[in-house]
């Protein structure tokens, strides 16, 4: 004897793998997987990506170099006492090592 609940069981079963397997299409699995699997392209693409990293890196480095030396100066400007000699070091020490 087949029980009733037997084809309710297959159909919702049916169901759950065609949502598991649209849900696994739209995060592009199988893509993901080729992408493990091809070496060169996983290099190639690292390689780019650290690339960009190393140069924004560098960029923001200059930036933020740049306006920590900006504001040193200004505190110079405003001849603070102790703070502002130990400050005109410093900047007269990166003037001389930028002109070099």
């Amino acid at each position: 004897m087949h029980d009733q609940g037997e084809p309710d069981v297959i159909k919702s079963l049916e169901n759950k793998l065609e949502k598991l397997t649209l849900a696994i299409e739209k995060i592009k699995m199988v893509e993901y997987v080729e992408f493990l699997n091809n070496r060169r392209r996983m290099l190639y693409t690292n390689f780019l990506a650290g690339i960009a990293r190393g140069l924004g890196m560098a960029i923001g480095f200059t930036i933020l170099g740049a306006l920590l030396i900006y504001l040193l100066r200004q505190v110079v400007l405003l001849n603070l006492p102790l703070i502002g000699d130990f400050i005109a070091d410093i900047v007269q020490l990166v003037n001389e090592s930028l002109k070099k």
